[in-house]
């Protein structure tokens, strides 16, 4: 087994924000991430279980086919199961809030 190389999330964070470049996979997660949470809501507010099975389906899902199909990499989440997940909601916040291109520029390019 490798040793992990990232010890804090933060320290974390640009690195699985270079593992997704392609402006399709981070859609792809977007979509993921947001069916997520809408199970969720849903799921509470209905009490229908079915759909909390569906969370981490619809989130794994897309996220693993844009790694797959647009990214050519491995998902972080074998290595990193909770930092990805955290991480994979920071980039959602930083779609959603139009931060995501500095944030890749600041990533790529570390000060």
């Amino acid at each position: 087994m490798t040793e992990k190389k990232y010890k804090s999330f933060w320290s974390f964070y640009p690195y699985y924000l270079t593992e997704h470049k392609n402006a399709t996979s981070r859609t792809l997660h977007f979509i993921g991430t947001l069916l997520l949470i809408g199970c969720l809501i849903a799921g509470i507010i209905t009490g229908r279980w079915i759909l909390f099975v569906l969370i981490p389906v619809v989130g794994y899902g897309f996220a693993w086919a844009g790694h797959f199909f647009f990214e050519k990499n491995k998902p972080a989440t074998f290595t990193y199961p909770l930092y990805s997940l955290g991480s994979d909601f920071v980039m959602f916040w930083h779609t959603l809030t139009g931060q995501i291109n500095k944030k890749l520029r600041e990533a790529e390019h570390p000060v």
